[in-house]
């Protein structure tokens, strides 16, 4: 009897022992197995795919990039009309004919491809909760720089000019009306807008949206494949973002009839793209302490050739990799024969970064301009108000400088 009760005793110890250790062993595999954790361990930049969806479909998909060491951020605008080889179906089609909000892996993916990253987190929206959230942290700020008052459907779209705080009502409305008389680029720099506003309340807002009631609610209105912990993480680090120094940039390309639909192909089968993301990243991750830091470098363009439109098409290029174009026009010349840089920014560095967009290793500095004779060209024309002067010649074949 005596040995009964001491072999129970024994195995009732055994029993607290697994117990213990398979508790030891599910938390150590939880802990680990949270991917924003391991980001952050591993040092990487965190890319996640931001979806607003309306009725089924994406309405605008926007890729935020965020490295935690430097709290530096970038987002891509990913139109949904975008034209792919997609080899899932086979052929060639909008990137939103994959979208499916039960299964956003393959969108997600396909996005990734196109970038040359790795998407690791998705969100999607609804149009309907974008609203209940936009309620839930109390409104969205935005400059309108116009009023806008406009009866469409049986109602009046009423805006005015200054800084405006948006209710969920508004928010919908804001992002979904277009005008008449109003581009398709209007349209998308509204919505890009209204998202970068939306990241920045929800930073602004984020130790409330931490409140037990308040992050039930709010993750409750957010349809994402990661848990809750996770969710929390990825909201408290994004709430870092200094949203006002965040560049946002569209993935563009030339406009082609494909079965009927107007589709965008990117430039250059998609290479252009990805090299723009390259050396996005390699600013989000640039040491701090670099002398140039958050810099925005100005560019003017000019075309010294005799094909019409090259310097704004190569100003949209470098536009695309974040430079500030603020002038473009023709050179005093069309037969000028090779491709040149003028530097007057004093980085020797980023003028090298920048002629590297197009393979240019012609560069002048400001400092040598002047007491080199070999440059043939008028430069009293030129204001030398930009950091970077562009002047295109003919061995420049809309991408590169060929030697």
């Amino acid at each position: 009897m005596r040995k009964a009760k001491v072999d129970a005793s024994i195995l009732l110890l055994v029993l607290i022992a697994l117990l213990f250790a398979g508790g030891i062993v599910f938390a150590v595999f939880y802990l680990r197995s949270d991917p924003i954790e391991e980001s952050l361990e591993a040092d990487r930049v965190i890319n996640t795919l931001f979806v607003i969806e309306d009725e089924g479909k994406p309405l605008c998909s926007y890729v935020l990039m965020y490295y935690p060491s430097t709290r530096r951020a970038a987002v891509f605008d990913v139109p949904g009309s975008l034209g792919l080889i997609i080899q899932r179906i086979n052929r060639v089609d909008r990137i939103d004919t994959i979208y499916d909000s039960r299964k956003i892996s393959p969108f997600a993916n396909e996005i990734g491809k196109l970038l040359g990253i790795e998407v690791s987190f998705s969100v999607i929206i609804t149009l309907e909760n974008l609203g209940k959230i936009t309620d839930l942290i109390e409104g969205v700020e935005l400059f309108i720089p116009t009023p806008v008052e406009e009866y469409q459907d049986g109602g009046y779209i009423l805006f005015p000019s200054g800084v405006s705080s948006l209710d969920g009502d508004k928010a919908r409305v804001y992002i979904t009306y277009e005008l008449p008389e109003e581009s398709g680029e209007l349209v998308t720099f509204r919505r890009q807008r209204f998202f970068m506003g939306f990241i920045k309340r929800l930073g602004e807002q984020n130790r409330f949206l931490k409140n037990p009631q308040a992050v039930q609610i709010f993750q409750s209105l957010l349809r994402t494949e990661m848990k809750a912990r996770a969710v929390t993480k990825l909201f408290d680090e994004f709430a870092g973002i200094d949203t006002d120094r965040v560049s946002i940039q569209s993935v563009g390309g030339n406009v082609r009839e494909v079965s009927g639909q107007q589709l965008i192909f990117p430039h250059w089968d998609g290479s252009l793209i990805k090299e723009i993301v390259r050396q996005t990243l390699g600013s989000l991750v640039r040491p701090l302490e670099s002398s140039h830091g958050d810099r925005v470098f100005t560019v003017e363009v000019r075309n010294g050739t005799a094909v019409n439109g090259l310097a704004g098409r190569t100003a949209e290029l470098f536009r695309g990799f974040g430079y500030d174009i603020i002038s473009i026009g023709n050179a005093e010349r069309n037969d000028i024969e090779k491709t040149l840089i003028l530097d007057r920014s004093g980085y020797e560095d980023m003028v090298k970064t920048f002629g590297d967009v197009i393979r240019c290793r012609n560069i002048q500095y400001e400092s040598l301009i002047s007491s080199n004779h070999e440059i043939d060209l008028n430069l009293q024309n030129f204001e030398y108000r930009a950091d970077f002067i562009l002047i295109i010649g003919k061995d420049f074949n809309g991408r590169y400088v060929i030697e």
